[in-house]
């Protein structure tokens, strides 16, 4: 290093910085912008996962394994077994279920039956030991009180409840009302969390409110390690029931994790692609830092500074100012996230299982993650510039002409290391790699694509100047200027070009699985009517109360009436399934299938002989086709089903049908969970319902919805899974803009001598702002016709390779010209509105103080 040491260039990176706040101040929105939605999708993810985790942890306790058995559950008496036969202590019986209680504001809750006397050497709810007097003492009250329940003191105290309180308990279609028998005092911050989402309640409590009197959700067991442990483990499989099993929680568990490690990891990309918009942003702006001080970086290297002096000297301003801006992200992220998170517990809810969030949790992983690619993306940006700032004489810093032909000379370079990140990109694709690997070959091709930018810039404004010429001066003037400028104008457009491609291409995948499912709803529900109770999410169904059916059945103008039963079950080596059990195929020929033993009438009948028809995520999940058999846990043991069909569903979740014979066939289970009802012709469907609905009115809570309701429901079920996307839409809109506001401004400064000129050999105020706008607009246009490809490639992609890996769907890709055109508009409108505010200033300003070298 020389005399100057690191001293002189931090002084000079903070007053650089502080004398052009605009400037430094959109270096530090890209930078915080960025940051924040890493920040708040990892925190929502986070939260969700970790809500899941302590929720499991209060769940399953000490347990070593557990009893499962199918739909209906356990039958009480392998509990009694289980102490009498083998004289098994460490075992505890549990039932559970989910309500939403409406004092409680009206979030899910887990209702959590327990034998007081078996509870204490599982899960310790109160301060201190497992089974100390404190929680023995208010364990053993419930025994005492009918429908008394447990609450935490954060939710009492956030809901202002009390012991002796009622609380409403919505379970299905029914309404129970529980007394709160104790307000529950925990010290410790990670156990008061796993208690907040939980009613505890006696066993005998929970099974009448749940209506499962004699039956048991599961059985925990406390097994040793070892030879003593095995030997228990087959005493007791030998005793357990056709329909039971023996399993350890953590399978469960990592089932669960499996089922959202794409929807968390495709949020995570998503924000990472927010993030690489931002990225040009801070280059653009970190450019335009190194060619504002061209005069003053030649000067100094005219008094001696070094090469590497000039190099750290951008890099400290742009550190400084990505720590700034990394506050700021970290900041808004956190905020952000407190409104992410429920986005992403309601699409958890709506996709996979209930979890229940009420507050993010703040990692120091996360922090440090966002300060690093916030403060790393600065550096990172400013790279360039400031390499290119050194390899500039002294003499030629102070000449404009220099960088832009150093520019022109680059492009064979520039335009082959885009074309070699294309293909690199597009290897990423093809593989069936992971994830993670899919994105950032995504993340290449849209980097190649900005690389080729300058040429595409080039080859456009070549061909619009002899047309712009026949309109005049300004015509002539606009394209020359934007390509005698291309070193600012091309990242200015590829910064645009970069955001508008993302809107398209989000907007094509969406709108394509959006019409996709909206074809797919309207040839599955075939009904006129559906009748259900209410269930709090895609995994929760609730069955109907036996008289429902039978009442229904007695109504006038119905048709037909065909029932479902959906129940999850687990499919040996694969974990639990969703299977629904049909007594009819109400979706017919309509149904769509990827393949299949014949033609629909063929595949019914073969359903009903015994098959299964799996559903698209399945089938691709466990690469299953016609002709496999799967093994289904069963009341009568594991049993083989052979494959029918697989057909084409939208459910994030492997699943089957199978018919309802065959199904109680293998299963003790006469319950239903939905009923489809088919009119008359003469019988008016919106009358129907509100005959129906006044019927069962104070009777049962049901859901009474007609064939277009239950459409716009699930329709609104995929608006909320997306909201998320559509978020960052609009932020690859604002980041447009502001790349754009960026680039003009720094363009127009400038040329200030340049229009300084202008102005002082005659060109007005109104010539110079329609010469502005002439040229920005020709940017926005330029963007936008390379966005329309380059989003349609995107859109492609999302739609065909990162949808299908991540949730097992194909969806077929819906070309519709609203995208594209409103994208082109966006492109334009943004581009002619950044370049306002440049017009205005550099039309205020006097011709010989534009002139003015100082």
């Amino acid at each position: 290093m020389s005399r100057f040491s690191y001293g002189l260039p931090i002084v000079l990176a903070f007053r650089h910085a502080a004398r052009r706040p605009f400037f430094s101040g959109l270096f530090i929105l890209g930078v915080a912008l960025g940051v924040a939605m890493i920040v708040a999708i990892d925190l929502a993810n986070r939260s969700a996962t970790r809500a899941f985790a302590l929720s499991t942890a209060a769940i399953f306790g000490k347990a070593t394994h557990q009893i499962v058995g199918g739909p209906g559950g356990l039958d009480e008496r392998v509990y009694t077994t289980l102490r009498r036969t083998l004289g098994i202590s460490g075992c505890a019986p549990v039932v559970e279920g989910f309500g939403t209680i409406d004092e409680l504001g009206g979030q899910p809750m887990r209702l959590f039956g327990v034998d007081s006397f078996a509870e204490s050497e599982f899960r310790n709810y109160a301060d201190g030991q497992s089974g100390g007097p404190a929680q023995n003492s208010v364990l053993n009250s419930l025994m005492t009180r009918p429908n008394a329940v447990l609450v935490s003191a954060s939710i009492a105290e956030r809901y202002a409840k009390a012991s002796g309180d009622i609380l409403h308990l919505r379970i299905g279609g029914r309404l129970k009302q529980m007394e709160i028998a104790a307000v529950w005092q925990v010290a410790d911050p990670q156990r008061k969390r796993t208690l907040e989402g939980m009613l505890i309640a006696d066993i005998a409590t929970a099974q009448e409110v749940l209506g499962q009197v004699g039956r048991l959700s599961r059985i925990d067991l406390i097994i040793p390690e070892g030879e003593k442990g095995a030997s228990t483990l087959e005493r007791i499989t030998a005793l357990l029931p056709p329909g039971a099993r023996i399993q350890r929680p953590s399978a469960q568990t990592r089932t669960m994790e499996q089922m959202t490690e794409a929807f968390r990891l495709n949020l995570t990309a998503l924000s990472t692609l927010a993030l690489v918009v931002g990225m040009f942003l801070i280059y653009n702006t970190a450019s335009f830092s190194v060619v504002q001080q061209r005069t003053t970086l030649g000067s100094l290297r005219a008094l001696g500074m070094t090469r590497r002096e000039i190099f750290t000297l951008i890099l400290i301003e742009a550190g400084m100012l990505g720590i700034v801006g990394t506050v700021i992200g970290l900041g808004f992220g956190i905020l952000l996230g407190r409104g992410t998170v429920q986005l992403v517990t309601q699409s958890i809810n709506d996709l996979f299982f209930v979890v229940t969030v009420r507050e993010i949790e703040i990692s120091p992983l996360i922090l440090v993650k966002g300060t690093i690619i916030g403060i790393g993306t600065a550096v990172l940006s400013a790279l360039i510039p400031a390499y290119q700032a050194t390899q500039i004489p002294p003499v030629a810093t102070l000449l404009r002409s220099q960088l832009e032909e150093q520019t022109h000379a680059m492009l064979p370079k520039v335009s082959g290391i885009g074309v070699c990140t294309l293909l690199v990109g597009a290897g990423l694709l093809i593989p069936q790699w992971h994830l993670l690997l899919t994105f950032t070959g995504v993340i290449a091709i849209l980097i190649g694509v900005a690389a080729l930018t300058p040429v595409f810039t080039l080859g456009l404004m070549r061909l619009i100047r002899s047309p712009l010429s026949r309109q005049g001066t300004l015509g002539r003037m606009a394209p020359r200027d934007i390509t005698r400028s291309l070193s600012r104008t091309a990242i200015a457009i590829a910064a645009l070009m970069v955001a508008i491609s993302v809107i398209v291409g989000l907007s094509l995948m969406i709108g394509s699985l959006r019409g996709t499912v909206s074809q797919w709803l309207a040839d599955l529900l075939q009904a006129d009517i559906y009748v259900s109770s209410p269930s709090l999410a895609n995994s929760v169904a609730t069955p109907l109360e036996p008289y429902v059916v039978e009442k229904l059945g007695t109504f006038e103008g119905i048709a037909k009436i065909a029932t479902a039963r959906f129940i999850d079950v687990n499919a040996a080596q694969k974990g639990p399934i969703q299977l629904t059990a049909v007594s009819d195929d109400i979706a017919g020929e309509q149904r769509h299938y990827k393949e299949t033993v014949g033609d629909y009438i063929e595949t019914w009948q073969a359903l009903e002989a015994g098959g299964l028809i799996l559903n698209e995520s399945m089938g691709n999940r466990f690469k299953l086709q016609v002709g496999d058999d799967v093994t289904l846990l069963t009341d009568r043991g594991e049993s083989r089903f052979p494959v029918v069909a697989v057909w084409r569903d939208f459910d994030a979740r492997p699943g089957a049908l199978i018919a309802s014979p065959v199904y109680r066939k293998y299963w003790d289970d006469t319950a239903i969970s939905s009923v489809a009802l088919f009119l008359t012709p003469d019988v008016n469907v919106d009358s129907k319902v509100a005959e129906l609905q006044a019927a069962f009115a104070g009777e049962t809570e049901l859901i009474i919805a007609s064939n277009r309701a239950r459409r716009e429901n699930a329709l609104a079920i995929f608006d909320r899974t997306f909201s998320i996307t559509v978020a960052l839409q609009a932020l690859a809109t604002i980041v447009a803009f502001i790349g754009g506001l960026s680039a003009l401004m720094s363009l127009q400064l400038e040329r200030r001598r340049e229009i300084g000129t202008l102005r002082a050999i005659g060109m007005t105020r109104r010539q110079l702002f329609g010469l502005i706008l002439l040229e920005t607009g020709l940017m926005g246009g330029v963007a936008g016709l390379i966005a329309m490809p380059t989003g349609w490639v995107l859109g492609a992609i999302l739609t065909y390779i990162i949808n299908l890996r991540s949730y097992g769907w194909a969806v077929q890709m819906q070309l519709q010209p609203a995208p594209f055109v409103e994208a082109f508009i966006v492109a334009l409108v943004a581009a002619l509105l950044s370049g306002i505010y440049p017009a205005w200033r550099m039309g205020r300003i006097q011709p010989a103080d534009a002139l003015r070298q100082e």
